[in-house]
């Protein structure tokens, strides 16, 4: 079933919806005006390397006894397949190091090799080949237990990437408005992923309106409750860093957008999820009008949001455990950690997100009834979304 087997009004809606979403694709897209880039003193070329060696070395603070330094055999660069070494254990939050562990190094340049300092300094652990590893175990799974469906919505995953990547990132580097752009992202995103992984149907159309209607209800409240509460932005070291590369970003647009895009995964699950059990619950019984479908079809939406705003609560508090557990050693009280720009801004992220995601269950639920009721035949779902 297609689109042309909708209600008209339908079809006006989604195609609208569709046509805005372009529009303001083409009225955002980036043209690379603004060349942000951090300072060469800020992004020192990385390299690769294997740890081949630890050996004891004193300690810059005489009490302290967990000094080593940390042999290593680079795997890229002009240095390549030689060995140099860099201090560890000054202080406690290094890490401990082991033979055999792959390491990326950051070249200290010519100016501290002038001054007998080391050239290469330890930037991070390589993480990608793990990484890797668990993308291709991710998709294995998706596939092998989704099987088309599955392999759609992984197309579907790697488009919300493409938007971002392509889309999102540069318009907001290039000066855009953070707010606005993330909007046209987020619906170019869900317009993306319903049409693949559950194909264009009444599903798609009724939850593509209700997400579309929750993401602006998110984005009103969002914007008016960061001014209400004086959320500036600056609660990071990385909106520091970043508005020392980019002068012309809008931190607070960068809040903004951040509780759009991080709501848009949430509605997707809620709206699809409500516009199969109305679907389902029509082809159970045919002769259920507008009315008997939306009660019953809401108390499905019930359990649903319960469930569902737990989770969004519980990963926002994930986001901002360390701010958290910093504030509970300060013994610093509740009613002045929740003051603090950076835990406020998590919970209104939180709040509002969640009103959105409450919002989207009798939005979709009403088009969703309003479709069913109006359609001569509900097609059967082969692979329904299924908690």
């Amino acid at each position: 079933m297609g689109l042309a087997d909708l209600p008209r009004a339908a079809v006006v809606a989604i195609g609208v919806l569709i046509a805005l979403t372009i529009a303001g694709l083409a009225v955002y897209w980036p043209d690379g005006s603004t060349d942000a880039k951090l300072s060469d003193s800020l992004r020192p070329p990385i390299f690769t390397a294997e740890v081949v060696g630890i050996k004891l070395e004193e300690c810059q603070i005489p009490q302290d006894q967990k000094c080593r330094r940390v042999e290593v055999r680079l795997d890229e660069g002009p240095d390549a397949g030689e060995t140099s070494s860099f201090p560890t254990g000054d202080t406690p939050a290094e890490p401990d190091f082991a033979l055999g562990d792959k390491v990326r190094l950051a070249g200290t340049g010519p100016e501290a090799a002038a001054q007998g300092l080391d050239p290469y300094a330890f930037a991070d652990y390589e993480r990608r080949a793990p990484m890797l590893w668990l993308v291709i175990g991710f998709s294995l799974v998706v596939v092998l237990f989704g099987r088309l469906r599955g392999f759609l919505s992984l197309v579907g995953l790697g488009a919300s990437i493409a938007v971002i990547t392509f889309f999102l990132i540069p318009a907001i580097l290039d000066g855009r408005a953070p707010l606005p752009v993330a909007i046209v992202a987020a619906l170019a995103v869900m317009l993306l992923t319903l049409s693949l992984a559950h194909g264009v149907g009444p599903k798609s159309v009724a939850a593509a309106l209700g997400t579309s209607a929750s993401l602006l209800l998110t984005a009103a409240l969002a914007l008016a409750f960061t001014n209400l509460a004086n959320i500036t932005g600056f609660s990071s070291e990385e909106a520091v860093l970043l508005q020392g590369a980019v002068d012309r970003i809008s931190l607070q647009g960068l809040v903004l957008a951040g509780m759009v895009i991080g709501a848009l995964g949430v509605l997707d699950d809620v709206t699809v999820s409500q516009a199969s059990a109305v679907l389902a619950l029509r082809r159970a019984d045919p002769a259920l009008d507008f009315r008997r479908l939306y009660r019953a079809a809401i108390d499905v939406g019930r359990d649903h949001v319960a469930a569902t705003v737990n989770t969004l609560v519980l990963a926002y508090v994930g986001a901002s455990l360390p701010v958290l557990l910093i504030f509970s050693v300060g013994d610093t009280p509740f009613g002045d950690a929740v003051n603090r720009e950076a835990v406020s801004e998590q919970i209104i992220g939180t709040l509002v997100g969640s009103i959105g995601l409450i919002a989207a269950v009798p939005f979709t639920t009403a088009v969703a009834a309003w479709l069913a009721t109006r359609m001569d035949r509900i097609p059967a779902e082969p692979h329904a979304h299924a908690h």
